[in-house]
């Protein structure tokens, strides 16, 4: 069987598994995970015999034209190069794991059925993205991980939370495809073309008219796929969703699509010095923005989305400095850990027994519980943190020295200015990652709050899933060396002075934080737990007093109620309040955009009913009028007719005479 042909079945299968789970999901539920699984874990299968296949070597490229235009052509067409074939392999694990775990994550779930499917065409969609060698298939691949993210983050569609978070989702990632469409027809246009590679070749001859205004359109529609600077503020709220679909969205489908995109495409913004520039200022903003935000967080799925922003901003920057090797690396370092950061989280939800549980600060005694989950998050949070040997040392540090590389003015492509912006961000978000990965772990497993109900060992086809993700997660750094063809020959080894900023920083991260936990956690027993009462009993009884927040000295910052001793309160201080409300970007749309919408169309509300429906009424009361009026001359007595028949006929007579007369006398 051919590349090509093995290539067309990897997003077919889970397209066909999502058709025949929708279809039985009611009459036959046995075949339910089965379905689920089996397309999703084949799809892996084939991504890894296409990658072999593939080989880093030159990319394959075919196409077949999907329908006559008249103008621009549309075609089927696939792009297989070392970027796409390695992106389809991460996709195709994660959503086997995903699933995989989903089956007992939901096992008493009943709308799972419907949900399973929507993750299998949620995959296919994301893999149709991958390998697509033409600009308008991607973009139904595009469209598709939309929708399937609004029914999928509105799964608890009970829940307020969930069908709030569900439409922003769906709105602000449409806000930001409005441009993004407009620049793929502006872009194909220029090039007479929607396939990637004619594209390509119009950029390296300069056929672009408009590179920086066709740039900047693109960029909008990444910021609001990949959750960047402005358009971020829905994926922290999109955590209402099933923890599964967190994963599958933070790790391999939806975000990592515009990352992927400008990857594909990046010729066309390195035609433009100013989208760089605007590319790193944008990835800056988002890396420290997140940051600082994952540190106020007390919820451990919002935490680790505001690590997603961040990680995001990395490959952006990376992007900013024309290094795609460097972003797709940490692209798939990032989906393995990050898939198995959230998996984790889902084992912790699910040994509390409820998603309200979430809070970190309520969480007691969950490392000997749940070793698993301790063990795998572990290796998890020192790969987030960029600890060596873990995967997330190698890919952050290639992004380091492509930043370095580009601030030395020795890029071609890359102004130094975008360099030294990517670098300096780089490195304080290297620090707030240690900080809030190392405040996670204390508060998680270290923490003192609230015993939650034991529920008994958790089930083997989650924690498996768990130990499965490990694996990458410790050694893909290391095979940087070996997949270099995949990255066009590319070394992606870290320099030692980006590896001595960035280790140190994190360094210096982990161990401000360890320090804090433990001044406030002595502060805490001094003030709170110092009475003899264990600290779980201390917190139940707090919480029980006081549902809100225990009031302490003005020495001591307050406390939840119930809850245990937060470092990222003493590191952020004052900052601590705005951080955790994401900065009120929120409140500033509401203020700017939503409140200015509502108030024009209730103008045109009132404009409609009082000034349009008027001339309408006013309209169909004139003839109503007259019929009135009309109607009471219809009384039905012939005499009535007669006497008025009468009566004209003497009027006319009279009339006809007198203007006679006048006539004469004229």
């Amino acid at each position: 069987m051919s590349t090509t042909t093995l290539a067309v079945l990897v997003p077919l299968l889970p397209f066909l598994g999502a058709v025949a789970g929708l279809l039985l999901g009611r009459s036959a539920p046995g075949f339910v995970r089965p379905l689920a699984v089996l397309p999703a874990l084949a799809a892996a299968v084939l991504a890894v015999l296409v990658a072999i296949r593939q080989g880093g070597g030159k990319p394959i490229t075919t196409a077949t034209e999907l329908t006559p235009t008249g103008s621009v052509p549309i075609d089927l067409s696939l792009y297989l190069d070392g970027f796409a074939v390695l992106v389809a392999v991460l996709v195709g694990v994660v959503a086997t794991c995903v699933q995989l775990y989903s089956t007992a994550y939901l096992r008493e779930d009943p709308r799972y059925p419907s949900y399973a499917a929507l993750v299998s065409l949620f995959t296919s969609a994301m893999l149709l993205v991958v390998y697509s060698g033409d600009l308008m298939v991607l973009l139904v691949g595009w469209e598709i991980m939309g929708i399937c993210s609004y029914f999928l983050v509105g799964h608890y569609w009970e829940t307020e939370a969930a069908r709030s978070a569900s439409l922003k989702a769906f709105l602000v990632t449409k806000l930001g495809d409005v441009p993004f469409l407009i620049g793929l027809f502006a872009l194909a246009t220029d090039a007479d073309s929607f396939q990637i590679t004619k594209i390509l070749g119009t950029v390296a001859a300069g056929g672009l008219d408009h590179p920086t205004l066709i740039a900047l359109l693109l960029l909008a529609g990444v910021a609001g796929k990949s959750a960047q600077f402005p358009l971020h503020t829905w994926l922290p709220d999109a955590m209402a969703g099933p923890t599964p679909v967190s994963a599958l969205i933070h790790a391999a489908t939806m975000v990592a699509a515009g990352v992927y995109f400008i990857a594909r495409l990046l010729p066309v913004f390195t035609a433009s010095r100013a989208a760089l520039v605007v590319m790193a200022v944008m990835a800056a903003v988002t890396m420290l923005g997140s940051g600082l935000a994952a540190l106020a967080q007390d919820d451990i799925k919002r935490v680790l989305a505001y690590s997603t922003i961040g990680q995001l901003g990395y490959m952006i920057g990376a992007l900013a400095v024309a290094d795609r090797g460097a972003a797709v690396f940490h692209l798939l370092s990032h989906g393995f850990f990050k898939a198995l950061l959230f998996l984790g989280a889902g084992v912790i939800i699910h040994a509390a027994g409820t998603n309200s549980l979430a809070a970190m600060s309520r969480m007691d005694g969950l490392a000997k519980r749940i070793p698993d989950a301790f063990w795998t998050m572990t290796i998890a949070l020192l790969a987030l943190a960029a600890i060596p040997p873990f995967a997330g040392f190698f890919s952050k540090e290639a992004v380091l020295a492509a930043a370095e590389h580009a601030a030395g003015g020795h890029s071609e492509l890359a102004p130094s200015a975008a360099g030294w912006v990517v670098l300096v961000a780089g490195v304080l978000t290297a620090l707030l990652t240690a900080a809030y990965a190392t405040r996670l772990w204390l508060m998680a497993f270290r923490g003192r709050g609230a015993t939650a109900p034991d529920h008994g060992k958790e089930p083997v086809a989650m924690t498996g899933v768990l130990w499965l993700l490990s694996i990458p997660t410790i050694g893909f750094g290391l095979a940087a060396g070996p997949i270099a063809d995949w990255f066009d020959g590319k070394a992606l080894t870290p320099t030692l002075t980006t590896s001595v900023l960035g280790t140190g920083a994190a360094a210096v991260g982990a161990v401000l934080t360890y320090a804090l936990w433990q001044q406030a956690t002595a502060k805490a027993a001094a003030v709170g737990y110092g009475t003899g009462v264990s600290a779980s009993a201390a917190a139940a009884e707090s919480a029980a007093e006081t549902p809100e927040v225990a009031e302490v000295t003005h020495d001591h910052p307050a406390v939840p109620a119930g809850a245990a001793p937060d470092p990222g309160r003493a590191l952020l201080g004052p900052l601590h309040r705005h951080a955790a409300d994401g900065f009120h970007l929120d409140a500033v749309y509401d203020r700017l955009f939503v409140r200015p919408v509502r108030a024009a169309a209730s103008l045109v509300r009132f404009l409609d009913r009082e000034v349009v429906d008027t001339y309408v009424r006013g309209a169909g009361a004139g003839p109503r009028l007259l019929g009135s009026l009309v109607r009471r001359a219809q009384t039905g007595n012939v005499q009535s007719y007669l006497s008025a028949l009468l009566a004209g006929a003497v009027v006319l007579a009279i009339a006809t005479a007198v203007l006679a007369n006048v006539n004469a006398g004229s």
